[in-house]
Order: structure tokens, then C-alpha cells, then sequence
């Protein structure tokens, strides 16, 4: 035989499970917090983005068949302010041939973590990414991330393929803050596509 509750008796047996959990009513009527949207822009470091230009992103390494690259989180509001250097969705493309060494500068300026790993192209569909697609293609602790700092990392493309700059910190990914890799056996020199019109070439 099934027993129902009266309303009261269902109110009253709320009421104490909140209490039991030490809930207040501003707890019962909060919103679930969202990552993304309550992504900080307040106590954003801007003196280190102020005067960043997208030539930046892109330069010359050290030594031979070695580029430069740097990815800034946060970099605009655009996506909640989940992007490298105001991209997301892999709406930027960083090219790089096959064997080329690439040192990674990673600037963080927000007080909500983000990191840098590279993964194959397919593992931005994931809550979390795993390991790194090349020996040391990733800052410190990916999942952790970190936040108002900068952090380098240097590896190097040794296999052709499409893979993605994704931020490790779960479920950002996800939420479209990765930009696109692709190491390329055809490729003589670097490149960096913003969007779908600028395209520069490593110099």
C-alpha cells in the first residue's frame, strides 16, 4: 500500500532536511553557478593584455625550425572570456610544420584558473582531456590551471595531425575554449590564422 503525505507534512519534511543540511532560503533560491558566465572580469591583470597585438602571437624561436607562440586566457570577454587571445571554438589555427620545436608562453591575467595542454583535435568534446598529445605539450597541472600567472612550456611536433591549444580545466574545453593546431608535413614555415580573413606567416 502506497502512503501519501500531506502538503504540510511535505513542507515540514523539506523544511528539516534543510536544516539538517544547514541551508538558508538564499541557498534554496540560488542559481546553480555557471563557470562560464561567472567568469571575473574584475581583477583581470590588463597591464599585461594592454598593447598585446597579434604579431605577438606569433614569432621566431631560438635556434633553428623553433616558433614562438603565445596564449593569453581571457584575452577579451568573448566567450565568457574562455579564449586564447580572444578565439574559441577553434576559430584561430596555429600551423606548424612537422618537427618544428614550439615554445609556449601562457598568460593567464584572470582570477578564474584556465590552463594550456596540447590534445587531438577530437578530445575538446571531452569534460577533461588527459595527456598531453607530445612530451611536455602542457603547463604544470592542466586540470588545476592557473590563474593570474604565466607559465612557458616547450615541446615539439613530431607527428602530423589536427590537434587543438585547449584549456585542461574541466569542462572548459568543452564550453569552446581551445583554438586549433595542425602540424603539417607540407608546411615550410609557420602560420596563424585569426577567424576566417587574417592569415600570417612566421617571418
Amino acid at each position: 500500500m502506497i502512503a501519501f503525505m500531506s502538503p504540510r507534512a511535505l513542507l515540514r519534511s523539506f523544511l528539516f532536511l534543510a536544516s539538517a543540511l544547514r541551508l538558508t532560503a538564499a541557498d534554496l533560491l540560488a542559481p546553480a553557478v555557471d563557470h562560464a558566465t561567472a567568469h571575473a572580469a574584475n581583477g583581470l591583470k590588463r597591464e599585461w593584455i594592454d598593447g598585446v597585438k597579434p604579431t605577438d602571437f606569433l614569432q621566431r624561436g631560438e635556434g633553428d625550425k623553433a616558433v614562438k607562440l603565445l596564449l593569453i586566457a581571457a584575452f577579451t570577454e568573448a566567450n565568457h572570456g574562455m579564449n586564447f587571445n580572444g578565439y574559441s571554438h577553434g576559430k584561430a589555427v596555429y600551423s606548424v610544420p612537422t618537427g618544428w620545436k614550439v615554445e609556449v608562453t601562457f598568460v593567464n591575467p584572470s582570477p578564474v584558473p584556465h590552463s594550456a595542454i596540447v590534445v587531438e583535435r577530437p578530445l575538446v568534446k571531452r569534460l577533461q582531456m588527459g595527456a598531453a598529445a607530445f612530451e611536455g605539450a602542457s603547463v604544470p597541472n592542466p586540470t588545476v590551471g592557473i590563474a593570474l600567472q604565466k607559465s612557458t612550456f616547450t615541446f615539439t611536433a613530431g607527428e602530423a595531425g589536427e590537434y587543438a591549444f585547449a584549456c585542461g580545466f574541466p569542462t572548459h574545453a568543452i564550453s569552446g575554449h581551445w583554438v586549433a593546431l595542425e602540424v603539417r608535413d607540407d608546411l615550410k614555415l609557420p602560420t596563424l590564422k585569426l577567424g576566417d580573413t587574417e592569415l600570417m606567416t612566421l617571418k
